[in-house]
């Protein structure tokens, strides 16, 4: 690849363009807008976009590795069986978009908008999600394993039935969120025991 063909793609705009199955590595984007483009089945790996707007964009079955979307925002898009790993969506912000079914496994996902997103059955596993807003978002029996929410915004969040083994539950209040069959470690029941005011003695 040329030193040119490295340079990062500035302030354009996309429409309708067609990037199914696209294999789309070691990009970089930055505040470009994208538009009913289709990235059906598209693989990105190592490919940064900053700051870009995503507008009824079609990710079904599009496979992420190792690659970074921060501050950017997705309006109305399809994620319909899409897996990231080790990517970093870091300040993202999701809006009316169909969410599952989702994988998603390491990467930082901090500070990302997901405030009513409806996450039931999707995947996070080994995932950082510092700040991230999950308020009222509908995340019945999804799976929430070893994921750091420490200072997550999870008011009104529903969890039931999801299995949060090993993630970091210090920002969940019992008493503002659905639990009911939620699968927790004893570590976490202890957690969630103190948040409530009560004391467990032998």
């Amino acid at each position: 690849m040329s030193e040119a063909a490295r340079e990062p793609v500035e302030e354009q705009r996309f429409v309708r363009d067609d990037w199914y199955g696209e294999e789309i590595a070691g990009r970089h984007y930055v505040r470009c807008e994208f538009h009913e483009v289709d990235f059906s089945e598209a693989e990105t790996r190592n490919s940064v976009f900053t700051d870009c707007v995503f507008g009824n964009v079609r990710f079904n079955a599009s496979r992420h590795t190792d690659s970074a979307f921060t501050g950017c925002t997705f309006n109305r898009c399809n994620f319909f069986d899409a897996e990231f790993t080790g990517c970093k969506l870091v300040g993202a912000a999701f809006a009316e978009c169909e969410l599952r079914p989702l994988r998603v496994t390491g990467g930082d996902w901090s500070f990302t908008g997901l405030a009513g997103a409806d996450l039931r059955a999707v995947v996070f596993h080994g995932v950082r999600m510092r700040e991230a807003d999950l308020t009222g978002a509908n995340c019945g029996g999804a799976v929430f394993t070893d994921v750091d929410l420490s200072a997550a915004m999870l008011h009104a969040v529903k969890l039931a039935r999801a299995d949060l083994r090993g993630s970091d539950l210090s920002a969940l209040d019992p008493l503002n969120a659905e639990l009911a069959g939620a699968i927790v470690s004893p570590d976490q029941a202890a957690v969630l025991v103190t948040s409530l005011g009560l004391h467990v003695r032998a």
